[in-house]
């Protein structure tokens, strides 16, 4: 089992950055694929990026592309999101998820662990 916390979250201009993180429990974290989702209000979870077990492959939705760059520290048990160039559709509650295979690693429904999440607001 794996509990994540979410952090680095917060009110930033149109144009600006953030790094989220998520740090995760227990000694197995390299076991895991790990996945940020996003959740604006009124809309449904999405989906936005991925990450293999060694940070080799890297899985983002289309319409981040360019801006948002996942990474991981195993020895760190954390997994980053760089996003660039906000943009107020940007603003969501932002959550960390982990799941031990990378089959489907878009949908929201095949991740076991899952962080509180972190609010992302993009002010215009």
């Amino acid at each position: 089992q794996v509990q994540l916390v979410e952090s680095g979250g917060g009110l930033v201009q149109a144009g600006g950055s953030l790094r989220l993180s998520c740090a995760a429990s227990g000694r197995t974290f390299s076991r895991y694929v790990m996945g940020w989702f996003r959740q604006a209000p009124g809309k449904e979870r999405e989906f936005v990026a991925a990450i293999s077990w060694n940070g080799a492959g890297t899985y983002y939705v289309d319409s981040v592309k360019g801006r948002f760059t996942i990474s991981r520290d195993n020895a760190k048990n954390t997994v980053y999101l760089q996003i660039d160039s906000l943009k107020p559709e940007d603003t969501a509650v932002y959550y960390c998820a982990a799941k031990t295979t990378l089959e489907s690693y878009d949908s929201r429904l095949k991740y076991n662990y899952w962080g509180q999440g972190t609010q992302v607001t993009v002010s215009s």
